[in-house]
This record gives structure tokens, C-alpha cells and sequence, in this order.
């Protein structure tokens, strides 16, 4: 007696649709992509080909906590999204709405201090180092004039 298929199903408190590949629907949640789901699923011996909807509830409860707590499966630390954290100074992987809390945190520390980056973001201009010439233009000043002659 096989285990029926979910159309929905709940990891990380996002819902992700059980039509899709395991690796692609975890994709879908903010922070894991699609390299870091197959790379997760491969520790976790779940075949990330297989769809999401098909796996049995205890599979989806491992994974849950498997993504949740990325950080505790052996990866190295380049492999996380928040590498010695500056508050903790842990190796950490943040997903949803703790890692938009986050990088929104460290936004407004760099506009307090008034650091570079935290300049170019309190402008609203671009802050890693691109041209400002001709892209990025906001405003009234969209198109390029010539003068009368």
C-alpha cells in the first residue's frame, strides 16, 4: 500500500508544489539553490530527481530539519551564505525570512558607519563597483540629448 501523492508540500515554511523535482522545488525556497539542494539531497541519500510529492512523510520531515540546520551537515564553510557570521563568528546558512532580516541588518550597519558600500546604498546608486555612464539611470535623466545647433 503505496503512500499518496502531495500536491503541496510544507519544508521551511514555504509551500512547494509536489509536481516538481525534489532539487528544484527546494530551489524555490530563498537561499537554497539548485546546486545547494542536490548537494544536501546527495548527504541526505534522497534521489534529487525524483518528485517532491512522492517522497513519504518521513523523508519530508528529515528534510525539513536538513534544511533548516544546513549548516550542522558537514559543509565547508565557503559552501554557507554567511560564513563567520560578524555577530557570532559561526559558520552559518540562513534561509527565508531570517536571511532577508539579515542582509537588510548588515545594509543599515553599513549606512551607520557610513562605509562605502553603505554610502552607495543610502544614494541609491550601484554599490559593487559597476559603470554609472549609461546604465542604472533613474529619473528624468533617462534619455541622452544632443544640443541644437
Amino acid at each position: 500500500m503505496g503512500e499518496e501523492f502531495k500536491y503541496i508540500v510544507r519544508i521551511a515554511d514555504k509551500d512547494l508544489l509536489g509536481e516538481k523535482r525534489v532539487a528544484y522545488a527546494l530551489a524555490r525556497i530563498k537561499g537554497i539553490g539548485v546546486n545547494t539542494a542536490i548537494a544536501l539531497l546527495r548527504k541526505l541519500g534522497i534521489d534529487p530527481f525524483q518528485k517532491l510529492g512522492s517522497l513519504p512523510e518521513s523523508e519530508l520531515n528529515r528534510l525539513d530539519q536538513a534544511v533548516r540546520k544546513l549548516h550542522e551537515y558537514g559543509f565547508d564553510y565557503w559552501f554557507l551564505n554567511r560564513p563567520r557570521d560578524p555577530q557570532t563568528g559561526e559558520n552559518i546558512h540562513l534561509i527565508g525570512s531570517d536571511l532577508i532580516l539579515k542582509v537588510k541588518m548588515d545594509i543599515e550597519l553599513m549606512r551607520k558607519i557610513k562605509c562605502w558600500k553603505g554610502i552607495r546604498h543610502m544614494l541609491g546608486l550601484k554599490v559593487r563597483g559597476q559603470r554609472t555612464r549609461t546604465t542604472g539611470r533613474t529619473g528624468i535623466t533617462v534619455g541622452v540629448t544632443r544640443r541644437r545647433r
